[in-house]
């Protein structure tokens, strides 16, 4: 698929009328004969094709005047595939506006981050989204809003300001305008929960009391999503304290804008089902998209498979088990730092050299559950210890410090907003970083999908199985072939091993 596609008449009415799943959060189809927007996979009768109008995004719709289906939901669709694989300015500014980035800063801030005029940003947003920041940002309150209305029953005065609105009237109007009922009538017609989704308990004791400040809630995603890799990976490279995989969940703490979070994340088939605890609302929206990044639920798994496939080694593997995801991160600095403590060990190794520095720096944390403990140490309080209290070898000891310097001091910035290949250059550039560090730091946090890793151990062995040429480089002159998602290929690559990270926990 390609960037534009709501420009592609033909193939939009092709979609909407085949209700193909495959294409919501692409496009969205505007109704001119009632005034409303759908996803193309509406369960409703496909309006007449000269009564339809395509529009890029939720936030383009809502601008031009009309609003969302109360049948299909569109502005609960996954989001678009583009923002995921793409590192131009539009994608960087799409995914800090996710980030909740204009509702703390505004749009000069967003501006600041990305390091370009808030005119080019408007310009650019315009011309391919059909909105600019300011109105993408009101979308994003406005599904918060309806989210907060019809899952948890605080006043509608606390949700208005949870979601990052100015006034109550402004967050009335909008409610209004969006979705074409009041906040009262929004709540009234919410649906219930499926017993699914509601939080597990174990067989015996006494039923798990609610918490304030959780939420539950459905992360949508375009189907297939094999889930055995993506929560496997979770799993096996949990850092005690930080994360945990309990009751068929994977659980974490988030460090969120406005204090810590707790995420509690199930595969189930149609969708993943998501437990917050914040200890501030206003860090819903950014939870869930650090949640769904976390999952990497905005990919799009035909495309990825449909280019892999055409390799005629890669084809058995994708057909086995399709639908793979990137295991990624909520948080890229951790990330980086794990990647160091990584290098050259056992995923148990890593796992206790993490938990240390968790139990000596990490920021407590209330996990009204039990088990988790920690935020991950923040850059800050890593660039203030003593190296000789690390229990590593000195050159990476060496390369740890420096790298917890540069992301202190902003020296380096692996934020969502980062331009990848200059962030690749500059972890090139520090001591003790080669290749396979700075590739799976590419492909976790800073979600490169074309990430390759061709001198992992993993990636090795399974090279030598299927009989893929043995040395790095000719490895990678076989893999051009994958482009643009080799990051997904070493997903089909590694799962041809029995290690833990493949299999979803028990």
């Amino acid at each position: 698929m390609q960037n534009g596609m709501h420009t592609d008449r033909d193939r939009c009415v092709r979609a909407v009328r085949s209700k193909d799943a495959r294409f919501d959060g692409w496009f969205f189809t505007a109704v001119l004969t009632t005034g409303i927007y759908c996803r193309p996979s509406c369960p409703a009768v496909p309006p007449k094709p000269e009564n339809m109008v395509f529009h890029p995004s939720a936030a383009a719709c809502q601008q031009a005047g009309f609003r969302a289906c109360k049948r299909c939901r569109p502005d609960t669709s996954p989001g678009s595939p583009e923002w995921n694989h793409r590192a131009d300015l539009v994608a960087r500014a799409m995914r800090l506006i996710a980030d909740g980035v204009v509702d703390r800063d505004g749009v000069p801030g967003l501006a600041a981050r990305l390091g370009y005029s808030t005119r080019q940003i408007e310009r650019q947003l315009l011309a391919e989204l059909g909105a600019g920041p300011l109105a993408l940002a009101r979308a994003q309150r406005a599904q918060t809003a309806r989210l907060l209305i019809e899952t948890t029953a605080l006043p509608m005065a606390e949700i208005a300001f949870a979601a990052g609105f100015s006034s109550i009237r402004s967050f009335n109007d909008t409610v209004r305008e969006v979705f074409a009922l009041s906040p009262s009538a929004l709540r009234t017609r919410a649906p219930r929960p499926a017993a699914a989704d509601l939080p597990s308990r174990p067989a015996a004791g006494p039923p798990r009391a609610a918490v304030p400040g959780t939420l539950s809630l459905r992360l949508p995603f375009r189907a297939p999503l094999n889930p055995d890799n993506l929560f496997g990976h979770l799993a096996a490279t949990a850092v005690p304290g930080v994360e945990e995989w309990r009751d068929g969940a994977y659980r974490r703490t988030l460090r969120l804008p406005h204090g810590p979070g707790i995420a509690a994340l199930t595969p189930r088939p149609d969708h993943v089902a998501c437990r917050l605890t914040l200890a501030d609302l206003r860090d819903l929206p950014v939870a869930i998209s650090r949640c769904r990044r976390l999952l990497d639920l905005d990919a799009d798994p035909v495309a990825v498979d449909d280019q892999l496939r055409t390799d005629p080694v890669l084809a058995p593997l994708v057909d086995k088990a399709p639908g793979r995801r990137v295991p990624r991160t909520v948080d890229e600095a951790e990330f980086a730092v794990r990647a160091v403590l990584g290098q050259q060990v056992s995923t148990a190794a890593a796992r206790t050299h993490a938990a240390r520095l968790v139990t000596a720096h990490g920021e407590p944390v209330d996990d009204p559950e039990g088990g988790l403990t920690h935020l991950f140490p923040a850059p800050e309080a890593l660039a203030a210890l003593d190296p000789e209290s690390l229990a590593m070898p000195r050159t990476r000891r060496t390369t740890f410090t420096t790298l917890v310097r540069e992301l202190a001091g902003g020296g380096i910035r692996l934020g969502v907003e980062s331009d990848w290949q200059e962030t690749r250059a500059r972890l090139l550039a520090l001591p003790g970083f080669g290749p396979w560090t700075v590739d799976v730091i590419a492909m976790r946090a800073l979600g490169d999908p074309d990430a390759f890793l061709p001198t992992d151990l993993g990636i090795r062995r399974a090279a030598a199985e299927l009989g893929l040429p043995a040395t790095p480089a000719a490895l990678t002159a076989r893999a051009a072939a994958w482009q643009p998602w080799r990051a997904y290929a070493v997903q089909y690559l590694w799962a041809t091993d029995s290690h833990p990270i493949n299999f979803l926990p028990v």
